[in-house]
């Protein structure tokens, strides 16, 4: 999730009932960083986050409202998201993190 003083996800709603969300993520050592999840059937390929420098990594999604399961892939080693909101158990002994994009912005 965001990786600043917010803790959430920085979300604006487009045209097509989908929200943009913004997610950052920190490695100070990792060469490549991708995020997967339920929302892209947990290939790490389809969704590779930017390098922005000094171990910053971002990326931008548009999801259509609801619950989704994620990790993010630093240099192939699956890692928690430290800082978000929730996490799930998963059936390989470790964490999934957790966001929940809102029907709109109050959460309706």
């Amino acid at each position: 999730m965001k990786k600043n003083r917010n803790q959430k996800p920085n979300r604006h709603t487009n045209g097509n009932g989908r929200h943009s969300v913004h997610v950052e993520f920190s490695h100070p050592t990792a060469s490549a960083v991708a995020i997967a999840g339920t929302f892209n059937g947990w290939r790490p390929e389809a969704t590779p986050m930017i390098p922005m420098g000094q171990g910053r990594w971002l990326k931008n999604l548009a999801l259509p409202p609801g619950r989704y399961e994620y990790l993010f892939v630093a240099d192939g080693t699956w890692v928690a998201d430290p800082l978000a909101p929730a996490a799930v158990a998963n059936p390989f002994g470790g964490v999934n993190s957790v966001m929940t994009v809102p029907k709109n912005q109050n959460g309706l």
